[in-house]
Parts: C-alpha cells; structure tokens; sequence
C-alpha cells in the first residue's frame, strides 16, 4: 500500500493509563476533541465511530489492535464529507511508551491512500493533540470549542 501519512510525536506528563484513559472515555474526548466523542468496546476486531455533539458519525471504522497503555490502531474512515469518504480507509496508530518516572512520549502516525484526507487531519491532530497535552497537564484544554 503506497500512502501518505502524518506523524505527531508529544510528551506529556501523565501515566501510560490515565492517557489510556483519556483517549478512549467519552468524558475525557469531549474536552479536548471540541466535544466530539468516540464509541467503542475497545477490543480488537470491535466497531468504532466517532460522533458529533448533536449524535452524526463523524468517521466511523474499526480497531485493529488495541493493548491498553500501550498501542491502540483504528480502521478508519471519514463519514461526513463525500470527497474524504471516497478516498477509503486509514490506518491511525497510537504508540504510548512510558518515558522517564512521571512522563508518556505519544506517537500518532495516520496513514491513508487519500491525500485529501491526509491533508484534513494533518491540519486537526496537531489541535486535538494539543489539547490533550494541556487538559492532562493542567486541566484545562489549549484550543477552547468556537
């Protein structure tokens, strides 16, 4: 599969499990995702999808892997916007490794076929990403919802 990709690597003071925690709770991704929020079991081969405040799919896929604390990978798809849905399937992966005694290194890598697509969450993880920085860091996010 030749495709594009993006790739955003963070450090944030918190553990593997309260990141773990954030990036798969509903309450946690509302805060940092412009309440936005995610709808899974988690477990490999489960259904994913990512919903709106007023209830739309958003993307919608399925997870790959899932190790908690660790790495989670999502099958994923957008579901809104017709010239992103056309482009197919991406692969998102999050890589968690402890680093030092009170810190996380996130890895976000997002690989599709699509430049399109590509192009769309290059421009949305670096905010998402931020966010979550901040809220685990200092209970607040860095990018308020407009």
């Amino acid at each position: 599969m030749t495709s594009d990709h993006f790739v955003y690597v963070t450090y944030i003071r918190t553990t593997p499990e309260k990141l773990w925690s954030a990036l798969t709770t509903p309450e946690w991704q509302r805060q940092y995702w412009f309440s936005m929020h995610q709808e899974s079991d988690w477990q490999a081969g489960s259904a994913w999808k990512m919903l709106f405040s007023d209830g739309r799919v958003a993307d919608a896929g399925e997870v790959l892997e899932a190790e908690p604390g660790k790495r989670l990978v999502l099958k994923w798809r957008n579901e809104f916007r017709e010239d992103l849905k056309d482009e197919g399937w991406s692969r998102c992966t999050y890589e968690i490794e402890r680093h030092g005694d009170d810190a996380v290194k996130l890895t976000v890598t997002h690989a599709s076929e699509g430049r399109k697509f590509i192009e769309a969450v290059s421009g949305g993880w670096p905010k998402i990403l931020s966010n979550l920085k901040s809220l685990l860091e200092t209970g607040r996010v860095a990018i308020e919802t407009k």
